[in-house]
């Protein structure tokens, strides 16, 4: 009977060592993996938002669509149930924003859907903003529409023509 439990006990230590080890090594790794999944988010948003400032509204369907890759695999980390689920329905809406922004090659429609899109990300922006990147949440004075962007500079994604120097920083992060 002692020589059992002295056997369980050598084999609980071995792999609890095991474990530890096997988190030492593999954490840098996820964390390395998680800082360029918030990166390609962050990427594919800016993209979205960039290929409305030039009108380019093919540009616009392929970042929609690698928006929506990207969010598809995040997974969202030390939150609350609460808290979790309400990321996870954010994140849900702006798949579904992102979806019909690239459903449609119509540059307004695409640009009045990003507005809401816009908002959302803006919401969820502190779990996708990368270690080393800062953002900025800019509004146009004269619409309250809002965006993301990482630069100062004003340029409006809604209305690059009339307004493109159009906003303000209303807040970093």
């Amino acid at each position: 009977m002692k020589r059992i439990l002295v056997i369980a006990l050598i084999c609980l230590s071995t792999l609890g060592q095991a474990q530890l080890k096997s988190k030492e090594e593999v954490t840098p790794d996820l964390v390395e993996k998680r800082e360029t999944q918030k990166k390609e988010i962050t990427k594919n948003y800016l993209n979205l938002k960039n290929g409305l400032i030039i009108s380019d509204s093919l540009a616009v369907v392929k970042s929609a669509d690698a928006l929506k890759a990207s969010l598809k695999d995040f997974k969202f980390k030390k939150l609350s149930l609460e808290k979790m689920n309400e990321a996870t329905t954010k994140r849900k809406e702006i798949i579904d924003l992102a979806t019909q922004v690239a459903a449609t090659k119509n540059i307004n429609k695409q640009r009045k859907i990003a507005q809401e899109l816009s908002v959302k990300f803006w919401d969820l922006a502190p779990k996708f903003k990368a270690e080393d990147a800062t953002l900025y949440l800019q509004v146009c004075p004269m619409t309250g529409a809002v965006w993301t962007s990482d630069s100062k500079e004003i340029k409006n994604p809604y209305y690059p023509k009339n307004m493109l120097t159009c906003g303000e920083v209303k807040a970093s992060l």
